[in-house]
């Protein structure tokens, strides 16, 4: 059978696509400086390039977990021995891979299509191999739409090519996919160019999901690595009896977990998930990609609850992985107007079940002579990357390439279409054209850039200018220049979206404080080097409480607005405000579980039992629940704590009573780590 290249469509039950909210992203990725346990390379690249901001991003939080079924435009690459089902719409994601003749799923293919909480802009699903550019976490494009092209190599197989302009880093991302005749693995050629002559930070991941189940068993050729305890601490263990346990069997291990595996240079780079036959799904890669891992849920309540969340009941998966540092928590500086490139290749492996069940090292030297056979690693240097003919178009991504061109910021991309300018870049466009970008409310969709910034700085002022030229600063780590183009463009005009900014910028600024001298308590740091720009000094939260209950008040039909006003003022310790602003809100938002956590929690704090407890007791779920996030179970436990207390202190021995006698519910148990 020759190799083919189609479109399609997949029917599954999915929600609608999820949409960007209003407001910037001011907050980087959050990561806690002063991390020990890593060696000096590693510590100098976990220092390099974290982002204090996300900007131009604003989250993509428009979801609810009501699912229908659907039909989502695929590309689908095909031969005698694979079939590769790719998302272009939900980041290029490849979510399938069959083996045709034994019928086998060798990835997590989800049953359902449900995003959640994980990525930097929130959404994210589960399933597939997800393509990964930007900063730790899960990139800013995962749910949204790339560009797609069908090629032709030099040898005739059709090619798919998905591309697009990522817009924090400001890097073009170029991911190309192809089957030759006959050939028993999927090849990927991933191209990172930093068109700019300043360096780059720069994060890749290849984050693969497969089936977890008994007698799976990861396999990657290292006996040391890496485990993050999700805070502060790297530590290298040997891998993968740790504590007497087995971590490569991953069915039985009730905690959550990250292994980095540490392998030597000179080794090939590959990492498998073998089921008890010996069979499953094998990565590998040229050198450049340097880094593997292990990640799983665990088999604790909390981590049977997030795999039912993300994938529904029955479905368990774990992920492997494959980056460009050793580690997550890394960038790597990439030199200005370079091109990286590095090919990839998916496919079944089969290799001896005693011997990939025996000894680590037995397992070791089997995978890796099964992989020889399967794809020799002087294969995957030999792709070459010469292909004939027009482009033709399969997927639109976004406008986003196309203004950067026009702006004169990005190369000709090889003859490819940057596509069209959509109605988010017309006022940008008419920037360029005229000199002026017209005034709307809301704001125009942010930038940020040399260019822009500069363009902005020009501007004659009005309010709106100005709010994006707080936004072009902020992004530079100007956040004083940035706080003052906002108080200059309230100065015109008091809007709810710059006193939005102003107020994040000054919640920020106190939480890098107090996080700074936390770690200069510790002795594990310093003030200087683990504060954000700007740092220096915080904002009173009754400050940002009163910006953002103004700028709520402007906008009162922003439920986004009305949840960080919410926020705001239980920091600043006015519960009751909290509640009289939820009791003015419409039904709409009232009922959203965000909210009603934040309801719970006000109840709590202004001693209204009744209240929280007829909220908790009717059920709360959010839609948009963080990963790692422990409110349910906190104000769960917080209301069983006062209920048995009464007028009393709530003593330790109360709580663990409340523990005992008031068990969290299973709808409300996303707790990660769990005791063995």
């Amino acid at each position: 059978m020759t190799s083919t290249l189609r479109g399609g469509t997949l029917r599954l039950p999915a929600t609608d696509p999820p949409a960007a909210g209003p407001l910037p992203i001011l907050h980087g990725t959050q990561v806690r400086p002063g991390i020990t346990g890593a060696d000096a390379e590693m510590t100098a690249q976990i220092g390099y390039g974290q982002p204090y901001s996300l900007l131009p991003y604003t989250p993509q939080d428009g979801y609810t977990r009501a699912r229908r079924e659907r039909e989502l435009p695929v590309v689908v690459l095909e031969n005698s021995q694979l079939t590769a089902t790719f998302l272009p719409g939900y980041g290029g994601r490849l979510w399938s891979l069959v083996h045709r003749g034994s019928g086998r799923e060798l990835l997590h293919r989800n049953p359902i299509l449900q995003p959640a909480n994980l990525a930097l802009r929130d959404a994210w699903l589960a399933g597939g191999v997800e393509w990964n550019l930007g900063a730790t976490g899960h990139w800013p494009l995962t749910c949204s739409p790339l560009h797609a092209v069908r090629l032709t190599r030099a040898d005739g197989t059709p090619m798919l090519r998905l591309y697009e302009f990522e817009r924090m880093r400001r890097l073009l991302l170029q991911i190309d996919a192809w089957l030759p005749e006959d050939s028993p693995v999927l090849f990927v050629r991933v191209t990172i160019r930093n068109p700019a002559p300043a360096e780059a930070p720069v994060y890749w991941w290849s984050n693969i999901a497969v089936p977890e189940g008994p007698g799976v068993r990861v396999v990657a050729p290292a006996d040391r690595a890496h485990h993050f305890d999700y805070t502060a601490e790297l530590r290298v263990v040997g891998f993968p009896v740790l504590d007497g346990v087995d971590r490569s069997y991953t069915d039985e291990v009730p905690r959550s977990a990250d292994y980095f595996f540490e392998i030597p240079r000179g080794e090939r780079r590959w990492i498998a998930a073998l089921d008890a036959e010996g069979r499953g799904l094998v990565q590998t890669s040229t050198d450049l990609l340097r880094g593997r891992k292990l990640f799983h849920w665990g088999t604790g309540p909390g981590g049977r609850r997030w795999q039912e969340w993300l994938s529904g009941p029955g479905s368990r998966y774990l992920e492997i992985q494959a980056g460009l540092a050793r580690t997550q928590l890394e960038h790597v500086p990439m030199p200005g107007s370079t091109t990286w490139s590095w090919v990839e290749a998916y496919g079944l492996l089969e290799a001896d079940p005693g011997r990939v069940h025996g000894s680590w090292d037995e397992a070791r030297a089997e995978v890796s002579r099964a992989l020889d056979l399967l794809v020799p690693r002087e294969a995957l240097e030999r792709q070459d990357n010469d292909v004939s003919g027009q482009p033709v178009r399969l997927a639109h991504g976004s406008g986003w390439a196309a203004l950067e061109a026009a702006a004169g910021a990005l190369p000709e991309l090889d003859g490819l279409p940057y596509g069209e300018m959509g109605e988010e870049q017309a006022p940008w466009a008419e920037l360029l054209a005229s000199g002026r970008l017209p005034v709307s409310d809301p704001p125009a969709a942010p930038v940020t850039g040399p260019r822009w910034r500069a363009l902005l700085e020009a501007h004659p002022a009005d309010w709106h200018a100005r709010y994006h030229l707080g936004l072009a600063r902020y992004a530079d780590g100007d956040t004083e220049g940035a706080r003052a183009a906002w108080a200059e463009s309230l100065s015109l005009r008091r809007t709810p979206w710059t006193l939005r900014c102003l107020a994040e910028s000054l919640r920020l600024r106190t939480a890098a404080a107090r996080l700074a001298a936390e770690i200069t308590a510790a002795g594990s740091g310093s003030a200087e080097t683990a504060a954000a720009p700007g740092s220096e000094a915080g904002g009173a939260p009754s400050d940002v409480a009163e910006l953002l209950v103004e700028a709520h008040a402007l906008a009162p039909h922003v439920p986004e607005l009305a949840v960080e006003a919410l926020h705001a003022l239980l920091a600043a310790g006015r519960p009751a405000e909290a509640l009289a602003l939820v009791d003015g809100l419409g039904a709409g938002q009232r009922s959203r579980g965000r909210i009603q956590l934040i309801e719970t929690q006000a109840a709590l704090d202004a001693g209204d039992l009744e209240r929280a407890g007829r909220v908790l007791t009717t059920g709360i779920e959010v839609d948009n629940l963080r990963e790692g996030e422990i409110s349910l179970d906190a104000v769960w436990f917080a209301y069983q704590e006062r209920r048995l207390a009464g007028d009393g202190p709530v003593t330790p021995e109360l709580s663990e009573r409340a523990r005992r006698e008031h068990p969290l519910p299973s709808r409300y148990d996303f707790r990660m780590q769990v005791s063995e």
